[in-house]
């Protein structure tokens, strides 16, 4: 049975217990965002994107090599928040739980957009030996915004304007605030039936694999966004929205366990036909609506969730085994959850210093076996010395970057 995420008056009220929460998301969460740097850093040589900084040498590698990631990486994101955002609100209630998001996600979106999102863009222009404008002449051509809702959420456009990568956190924090007035306001008994039905359905082998059904047709009629890492916002959407239903009962878990190694082929599969497809779609395969270019798009999105369920499953397969070995204390232990903590004020800072760092080291002579790696490196150590030094010491600085006060 699935619980009502609203706070339970008591436990007799509160149903069956839920869905644990699962201890190596965070390590996931950690993996994703220090993978973007190695992601990011390697746009810097794609010869088929627009990065804010560009090599000279350029190669298509890059393209194919980031396919792997993107496939999986920003979709587990949302469906980690998702699985989140269930026990928030069991925990705080549709009031609490809006409320805290917006200091969360809302306070770090505001100042990442004001501080940080505007230095790429400059670079981007500084990169043309004709511009000259300094930084703070630039930032008032920056702010310059018309109000456009046909781009909901990103309702504020501009020549120069952007959210940059902070559009995950647009995404998640809009996606957040049209979950709580729906908790609010659902009934509770029909929620409940809804639940015992699709929890009944999880009990089916092969049933983990069925939303990628919904995914996938959504991918195929409405398109994919490149900007927004190769997916549509509103498949971000069903991500966020499948990790908060599956995360209020166990057997949801239980299927993707069970379903993992045939999702793990299916995923192979559809990525070994799918991706030559869409290589060879010729136009605009994310959004064309040619036939090739909407089976193609339909193959991606089916393939995304294959690829969620088969590392969900096997995971929790390793963690649940008799054998698997409790975690280790000691300074491994300690990195981790040192990096856990981090995973927002790391994902809000690396984008910026990566363009800047590759905007001293493209000038470089050198081949992009040495420039690749250098980026990656030097990113990484001024991303976490950031977080370090300038975020995570002081009260104000962790409520900017929305972290809990004396993490």
């Amino acid at each position: 049975m699935i619980v009502d995420p609203r706070p339970a008056a008591s436990p007799e009220e509160a149903g069956p217990a839920p869905a644990t929460r699962r201890s190596e998301l965070d390590s996931i969460r950690v993996l994703v965002v220090v993978g973007l740097v190695f992601f990011h850093s390697a746009l810097v040589f794609a010869a088929d994107d627009d990065f804010y900084v560009r090599n000279a040498e350029t190669t298509g590698a890059t393209f194919v090599l980031s396919a792997l990631g993107v496939v999986w990486a920003m979709p587990m994101l949302f469906l980690i928040a998702g699985l989140g955002a269930w026990h928030s609100l069991r925990r705080r209630g549709p009031a609490g739980f809006a409320a805290e998001r917006l200091l969360r996600l809302g306070v770090p979106l505001v100042f990442g957009t004001l501080a940080l999102a505007p230095l790429p863009q400059w670079l981007r222009l500084r990169a043309d030996p004709g511009y000259h404008e300094s930084y703070p002449a630039f930032l008032p051509r920056f702010f310059d915004v018309r109000l456009d809702l046909a781009e909901y959420p990103f309702v504020l456009q501009g020549e120069h304007f952007e959210t940059g990568h902070l559009w995950f956190m647009v995404l998640l924090l809009v996606f957040a605030l049209m979950l709580a007035p729906v908790v609010r306001w659902f009934p509770a008994a029909g929620a409940r039936r809804i639940g015992d039905r699709l929890a009944a359905a999880a009990a089916h082998r092969g049933a983990a694999l069925l939303p990628a059904v919904p995914v996938s047709l959504l991918c195929a009629l409405a398109g994919l966004e490149e900007e927004y890492a190769g997916w549509s916002r509103w498949a971000y959407l069903l991500f966020f929205c499948y990790g908060f239903v599956f995360a209020a009962d166990a057997g949801f878990r239980a299927a993707m366990r069970r379903d993992a190694r045939p999702a793990a082929l299916a995923g192979l599969a559809l990525l070994l036909v799918g991706f030559p497809l869409f290589l060879l779609a010729g136009g605009d395969p994310f959004t064309d609506m040619t036939l090739q270019a909407i089976i193609a798009r339909a193959m991606y999105g089916a393939a995304g969730w294959s690829v969620l369920v088969a590392i969900l499953g096997l995971l929790d397969r390793r963690a649940a085994a008799p054998s698997a070995s409790p975690p280790r204390p000691g300074a491994r232990r300690r990195v981790y959850a040192y990096l856990a903590a981090a995973v927002l004020p790391l994902y809000i800072l690396h984008q910026p210093v990566v363009v800047a760092v590759a905007y001293g080291v493209v000038r470089l002579d050198a081949p992009i076996a040495v420039k690749y790696p250098l980026i990656v490196a030097v990113s990484l150590l001024l991303t976490v010395a950031a977080y370090d030094l300038l975020v995570r010491r002081t009260r104000v600085t962790r409520f900017l970057f929305g972290m809990r006060d004396g993490r």
